[in-house]
C-alpha cells in the first residue's frame, strides 16, 4: 500500500533542471501538466480555530501539516493531517475517472478555491472550511492552504468512529462547481454501544477556465463522486490523523462500464502505469511514458543511454525518474528557443576558465588583460617566460646571515642559524652563553661598583659591560653583541622618562615611567602585543603590526577587546607548502567549495575581486565550510568520507578532525572561536553534535525532533547556536544555548527549504536563504523582528554575512551572488572558471568578532 512520508531525505537534494528536447506524452491539466497515471503528492498547511462540544476554549491550528499521496490510476488517496478532519476534496480532485467524466484535477489543473460548510446533527454544530489549491510546485507537489472555523461535536475518549461509504453529486458550470451530500457515521463505545449520527455537506469550488478551450468544459454537467473503503486512524505516537479512501467519479446512474477493472480500480497495474479498458471486462496495463515493463511492473527508462542523441550537439543528457533534461556543455548557452546550445559570444577570460598555456599555478601567474588576451609571468622564486618557469636557487645569492645555513626549496629557501646562535636566519646573534671573558668569582668584585644587585666594572665602562650577579659567578655580556631593537622596543624605550644625568654608567638605567604615561607592551619577540592597555585610564585597544590603533576597538574599564595577532607578511622560511595547499595574502576573502576543491575569492571592501580568484585546496569537499579566525584555519565537511577536516590558510598538511565513529553525513559546520568548540549537523543520524576543535570530547547535543538538520551557525558573544531543519513536511529554524539548554523554535512559518544560514555579530541579525520560497530573509533573534531582503532567487545552497553584504552560492546559476542588506538588491555575481555546483561558503575576517568566553564544559559522548 502507499505510505505518507513524513521524513525528509538525508542526502543533498537535486534541483529540477530545465528540460530541453523533452519527448513526453503528457496529460493536459488546464494550468498545469502531469503524466497520466503518475502518483501525486500534496502538501499544505492548516490554520484557524475549532471549538469541540460545549467547551468555551478553542483548539488553535497554527500551520498544522497536511500531506496526501494519491495513486491516480485506481483512485486511492492516503492523507495524514495534524489533528483535523477534512479530506473529501482530495478524493474529488484525484478520483478514478469513468468514461466521459473528469475529476477535479483534470478540470482545474490543481488551481482552484473551495469553500465548504458542514452541519452536524443532532447538535447543529457548524464547521466552515476554506481552501486554496495553488497547483503543482517545482517539486511536483500539489500545494494547498486550509483555514478552519467553527464547532465540532465531542466524541468521548476511547470511542471509535466509522464513516460509511457515501455518494456526492457535483453540478458543473464553466467556472463554478457545487456539491452537497448527507453522510452517516457510526460511533462505537468501548462497551459496544453503537450510535449512528449524520452530517450535511455543502461546498462551492471556483476556478478559472479557458474561454477558448472547449475541452475545459466538463463532458457532463452532473457527475457523482462515490467514496468507499474509508479508513480512519489516530496515530498517537506522531499526533496525526490518518485517512485512506477509494474514490471514483462518473455517472449518477450505475451501468455496466463501471464493472470494468479500469473503472473499479481493481486492475493490479503498476502505479506508474495506465489501465486501458477493453470490451466488457477486458483491460490492459501500459507503462506511462518514461517507464518500461509489462504494465504490472514498470521501471525507469534511461533516455541518456542506448546511443541515441536526445539532446543535440553541445549538450549533456541528465536522466531523471520518468524523464530527462538537457544541459549545455561548458562554453555553450541556450539559444532563444531554449533547446539549441550555441557557443558563448563574448570575450573569454582564459585565466579564469583555466584554458591558458601558462605554467602551473605553483610556479606562474596568469593575468587577464581584456578581450581574450592574457599574459604569463613567473611567481617570485622562479624565473622564465611564464609558460616555462624554473626554480631560482636563492642560496647562491647569499640571502642568509653569515652565521646561518641556507637550504633551497621550490620557489623559496630556508635560513637557519648555526649552532650557538639564535634568530630567524636573516639575523643571528650569539645564544647568550656565559662568556670566558670577564669571568671572575662573585666574592672578588675588585674594580666593580655595586648598585643593588648589579655591578658595573669601572675599568671597562667604555666597553660597556653589564654584569649580572648570579649564584656564584658574575657573568658579563658585551653590550655591542645585543640584537638590534625592534620598533616596539624602541617605542617602549622612548616612552621612558629621560635619566637625570646623560653621561657615565647611570645612562644604563631609567626610572619607572611617571603615572599617566602610556608605555607600549611588546611580546617575547619584540613585536607589539595585539592588545594594548593604558592602566592609568583603564582603557584597552587593538593595534596592527606597526602599533597603530585599530579603529572601533577601544574598550572602557573592566573590559578587554579580543584582538588577533597583527598580520605580518611571513618571512620566507619554514616548510614549503604542499602543492595542493596555496597560501593566500592577508585580508578578508570568501572561501567557497566546489566539487573537489575550495576556492578563495578576495574582497575589496564588499566588491569581489574576481580576477584574483584561485583554488586554495584540492579536496573532496561537498558541503559546508567554516573558518577559525584565531588560528586562521578553514574547516570543512565531506559527506563522501564521511569526514571533518581542517587546514591552515598559510599552507601545510590537511589535518583530519573527525574521520571515524558514528559520523554518517555531516552537513553544516560552525566554529565558536572563543570557547574553541566545533559544532556540526548530521542529516543521516538526525543529530546536532559538538566537540573541541581537535575532535576530542565529542558528544551529542540534540537527537530528538530533528528530521533533516542542515546549516548551523554560532553567536559566540551570546553563547547561542542556530540551525535549520530541512524537513519538507515542517521546516523550521531553531535556537539554543551552546550547552543544549533553552532550545526553542525561532521560525516555522513561510519556510520551504532553508538551505543557507548565517549570523552577523555586528548587528545581531540571523539571515537565511530559502530554496523553497526563493527568498533571502533576516531576523533579530532577540526581538523576533523578521524582514525580507531578496525574493525570486533561484536555488541557494549556502550563505555567509560580511558587514552589510550577504554572499550566497546558487546551484542553478552555479555562481556566488552578493546581496546588499540595506538596499535589498543583488549587487554582484561571480562565475567560477569551472562551471559546476557551488556548495559551502565562508569568510576569512582579519579581525575576530568581539565576545566573552563562556567556558562551556564538553564531556565526551558516552558509549
Amino acid at each position: 500500500g502507499a505510505v505518507v512520508m513524513l521524513a525528509g531525505s538525508a542526502s543533498i537534494e537535486r534541483t529540477p533542471e530545465q528540460t530541453v528536447g523533452r519527448s513526453r506524452r503528457e496529460k493536459t491539466c488546464n494550468l498545469k501538466c502531469c503524466f497520466a497515471g503518475k502518483p501525486q503528492r500534496m502538501n499544505g498547511k492548516v490554520n484557524g480555530r475549532v471549538f469541540v462540544g460545549n467547551s468555551p476554549s478553542a483548539v488553535e491550528f497554527g500551520n498544522n501539516d497536511l500531506h496526501s499521496y494519491v495513486v491516480a490510476n485506481d483512485g486511492r488517496a492516503y492523507v495524514a493531517i495534524s489533528n483535523i478532519n477534512s479530506t473529501a476534496v482530495i478524493g474529488w480532485a484525484f478520483a478514478l475517472e469513468q468514461p466521459g467524466y473528469q475529476n477535479g484535477f483534470s478540470l482545474t489543473g490543481g488551481v482552484f478555491s473551495r469553500q465548504a460548510e458542514v452541519i452536524f446533527q443532532p447538535g447543529n454544530e457548524r464547521l466552515s472550511i476554506k481552501q486554496h489549491f495553488k497547483g503543482i510546485d517545482e517539486h511536483d507537489h500539489l500545494v494547498v492552504s486550509t483555514k478552519l472555523e467553527g464547532r465540532l461535536p465531542a466524541i468521548p475518549l476511547g470511542y471509535s468512529v466509522q464513516i460509511n461509504p457515501y455518494k456526492e453529486i457535483y453540478q458543473y458550470d464553466r467556472n463554478l462547481i457545487t456539491s452537497s451530500s448527507n453522510r452517516d457515521y457510526v460511533i462505537t463505545s468501548p462497551d459496544g454501544d453503537v450510535q449512528t449520527r449524520s452530517y450535511q455537506w455543502r461546498q462551492t469550488i471556483t476556478f478559472q477556465s479557458c474561454p477558448h478551450d472547449e475541452s475545459s468544459r466538463p463532458a457532463q454537467s452532473t457527475q457523482q463522486l462515490s467514496v468507499d473503503q474509508i479508513f480512519v486512524m489516530f496515530d498517537a505516537d506522531n499526533n496525526l490523523i490518518r485517512y485512506a479512501m477509494s474514490n471514483k467519479i462518473g455517472s449518477v446512474h450505475s451501468g455496466p462500464p463501471e464493472q470494468n477493472p479500469c473503472f473499479t480500480g481493481r486492475h493490479g497495474c503498476d502505479i506508474n502505469a495506465v489501465c486501458r479498458p477493453g470490451e466488457d471486462l477486458q483491460f490492459s496495463c501500459e507503462c506511462v511514458t518514461g517507464f518500461a515493463g509489462d504494465g504490472h511492473y514498470c521501471h525507469d527508462v534511461d533516455e541518456c543511454q542506448g546511443g541515441v542523441q536526445v539532446c543535440g550537439q553541445n549538450a549533456v543528457c541528465r536522466n531523471q525518474p520518468g524523464s530527462f533534461s538537457c544541459e549545455c556543455s561548458a562554453g555553450f548557452v541556450f539559444a532563444s528557443d531554449g533547446k539549441t546550445c550555441i557557443a558563448e559570444n563574448r570575450p573569454v577570460d582564459h585565466c579564469q576558465r583555466g584554458s591558458h598555456d601558462c605554467d602551473v599555478p605553483q610556479r606562474a601567474l596568469c593575468s587577464y588583460t581584456g578581450g581574450s588576451d592574457y599574459v604569463c609571468s613567473c611567481l617570485p622564486g622562479f624565473t622564465g617566460d611564464g609558460r616555462v618557469c624554473r626554480d631560482v636557487d636563492e642560496c647562491q645569492q647569499d640571502r642568509c646571515h653569515r652565521d646561518a645555513s641556507c637550504s633551497n626549496t621550490q620557489g623559496s629557501y630556508i635560513c637557519r642559524c648555526s649552532p650557538g646562535f639564535h634568530g630567524d636566519g636573516f639575523q643571528c646573534s650569539p645564544s647568550g652563553k656565559p662568556s670566558t671573558l670577564h669571568h671572575r668569582p662573585a666574592n672578588q668584585p675588585t674594580g666593580l661598583i655595586r648598585m643593588g644587585g648589579i655591578f658595573l666594572d669601572l675599568t671597562e665602562i667604555l666597553s660597556p659591560l653589564l654584569c649580572l650577579v648570579q649564584t656564584s659567578h658574575s657573568v658579563c655580556y658585551c653590550g655591542s653583541s645585543e640584537p638590534e631593537q625592534t620598533q616596539c622596543e624602541r617605542h617602549r624605550q622612548n616612552s621612558q622618562p629621560a635619566p637625570s644625568s646623560g653621561s657615565g654608567f647611570f645612562s644604563f638605567f631609567r626610572p619607572r615611567p611617571a603615572v599617566g604615561q602610556y608605555v607600549p607592551q611588546c611580546d617575547e619577540h619584540g613585536a607589539y602585543k595585539p592588545t594594548q592597555c593604558h592602566q592609568s585610564i583603564g582603557q584597552c585597544w587593538c593595534v596592527d603590526a606597526n602599533g597603530q590603533e585599530i579603529p572601533n576597538t577601544r574598550t572602557g574599564p573592566g573590559s578587554t577587546p579580543l584582538c588577533e595577532s597583527p598580520t605580518v607578511t611571513p618571512l620566507p622560511i619554514g616548510p614549503t607548502p604542499r602543492p595542493d595547499v596555496h597560501p593566500i595574502a592577508p585580508g578578508t576573502h570568501l572561501l567557497f567549495a566546489q566539487s573537489g576543491k575550495i576556492e578563495h575569492l578576495p574582497l575589496d571592501g564588499y566588491r569581489m575581486k574576481k580576477e584574483e580568484a584561485k583554488p586554495l585546496l584540492h579536496i573532496p569537499v561537498r558541503t559546508a565550510s567554516s573558518y577559525d579566525c584565531m588560528e586562521k584555519m578553514v574547516y570543512w565537511t565531506d559527506i563522501t568520507g564521511p569526514a571533518i577536516s581542517k587546514a591552515r590558510l598559510s599552507g601545510g598538511d590537511i589535518i583530519p578532525v573527525i574521520t571515524k565513529g558514528t559520523l554518517q553525513s555531516p552537513e553544516g559546520i560552525a566554529i565558536d572561536h572563543i570557547s574553541r568548540l566545533l559544532f556540526w549537523t548530521d542529516s543521516m543520524r538526525d543529530t546536532i553534535e559538538v566537540s573541541k576543535l581537535d575532535g576530542s570530547h565529542r558528544r551529542v547535543l540534540f537527537d530528538t525532533d530533528l528530521v533533516n538538520p542542515r546549516p548551523i551557525v554560532t553567536n559566540p558573544a551570546y553563547g547561542r547556536l542556530y540551525w535549520a531543519d530541512w524537513n519538507r513536511d515542517g521546516p523550521k529554524i531553531e535556537m539554543s544555548n551552546m550547552d543544549g539548554t533553552e532550545r526553542t523554535v525561532l521560525v516555522k512559518d513561510d519556510l520551504g527549504l532553508p538551505n543557507g544560514l548565517t549570523f552577523n555579530p555586528g548587528d545581531q541579525q540571523l539571515c537565511w536563504a530559502d530554496a523553497g520560497t526563493r527568498k533571502v530573509e533576516c531576523m533579530d533573534p532577540h526581538r523576533r523582528l523578521r524582514r525580507q531582503i531578496a525574493e525570486g532567487i533561484q536555488y541557494p545552497f549556502a550563505l555567509v554575512s560580511f558587514g552589510r553584504t550577504l554572499y550566497y552560492t546558487d546551484w542553478r546559476r552555479e555562481a556566488v551572488v552578493a546581496v546588499d542588506r540595506q538596499s535589498e538588491r543583488e549587487t554582484e555575481e561571480f562565475l567560477p572558471q569551472k562551471r559546476s555546483r557551488v556548495y559551502g561558503i565562508t569568510t576569512t575576517p582579519t579581525q575576530c568578532p568581539q565576545g566573552t568566553a563562556l567556558y562551556l564544559s564538553v564531556h565526551p559522548e558516552q558509549s
